[in-house]
């Protein structure tokens, strides 16, 4: 029995009518929604640096750059946000709509089950201290110069904008609540939805797990960011709902914003990354986040024993 709410997938596009590969499509995907989201967003900020009367040469150098952050630091946000909807969220909903009539049951936008999300939350918890332990072992390899010195530059950026004077609710609805949504759509929706077609379900999640780490162009954290998009690709599959996973992702970037607007000093958030994690906190968040897997399996499907099918040919579930 379906519902408005939780319609049967259909997979009818013009795409699957001109039998355009899934994961072609899929890389398809990635790069014009890499091109979009960076080609917006940096339009935007040269709009906005044009208008305070910057040129294009003051605004590429480092004072120049720190300067204008310092002065429109919510211009910034913006700018990221924008290329947020019109580079992620929209491109993932139209390739979706190209590959099926249903978009929202292909890239799973149904109602998540209350214990759902709060086993979700459960098993972020447990993740958090493991993603952070994962992220202060890889820095600590013997990394190229010039990564370090474009991560150096990023994290410089990041902590600019976020220490400036705006509020939280504003941080957190822009930098965790957009990307939460924007991301998930089109990773856990589009991508995600397109890979588990071509590779099967374990593919699937970690094909868009992994993308998810490397999209974020920060070498040294892409394994810990690729374990926590394998999660929430897992949650997306396991659950049959992409809700959890927006939950998880909306948590954890909004911990992110709080931590960033308490940051003082321009090495804070750096040092918060490769801080070290006791032993016993990592036993305890496993044995939590084996909690969480073990009771989003027991629940996701009772009828079958959290059993989970999926058709290998239309990636329906």
């Amino acid at each position: 029995m379906t519902s408005p709410s939780n319609p049967t997938l259909r997979v009818d596009g013009p795409l699957e009518r001109a039998a355009f590969p899934p994961l072609l499509s899929a890389f398809v995907g990635l790069v014009v929604a890499f091109l979009l989201f960076q080609g917006i967003s940096a339009v935007v900020l040269i709009g906005v640096a044009m208008q305070s009367g910057m040129t294009v040469q003051a605004l590429i150098t480092p004072d120049g750059l720190n300067n204008f952050l310092s002065e429109n630091a919510d211009k910034v946000i913006w700018a990221n946000t924008i290329g947020q909807v019109f580079g992620l969220l929209l491109p993932g909903l139209l390739f979706a709509r190209w590959h099926s009539s249903t978009v929202r049951a292909f890239v799973r936008l149904r109602p998540a089950a209350p214990r759902h999300l709060l086993l979700a939350a459960l098993g972020l918890l447990g993740l958090i201290p493991w993603v952070h332990f994962a992220a202060g072992l890889f820095d600590s390899l013997p990394w190229p110069e010039w990564v370090r010195s474009l991560e150096e530059g990023q994290m410089a950026l990041i902590e600019q904008v976020l220490t400036q004077d705006f509020s939280l609710i504003f941080a957190i609805s822009m930098l965790a609540l957009t990307p939460a949504i924007c991301e998930e759509v089109f990773f856990r929706g589009f991508i995600q939805r397109q890979a588990e077609r071509s590779l099967g379900a374990l593919g699937g999640i970690l094909f868009s797990g992994i993308i998810f780490g490397l999209y974020h162009l920060r070498l040294t954290q892409a394994v810990p960011l690729s374990l926590l998009g394998i999660f929430m690709a897992w949650l997306t599959w396991q659950t049959r709902s992409l809700w959890p996973a927006i939950l998880v992702h909306l948590i954890n970037n909004a911990l992110a914003a709080v931590l960033g607007k308490l940051a003082n000093g321009s090495d804070t958030l750096t040092e918060m990354e490769t801080l070290p994690v006791p032993w016993w906190v990592l036993v305890l968040s496993a044995a939590l986040l084996s909690v969480s897997v073990y009771g989003l399996i027991r629940q996701s499907d009772p009828d079958s024993g959290g059993a989970r099918v999926l058709d290998m040919e239309t990636g329906s579930d």
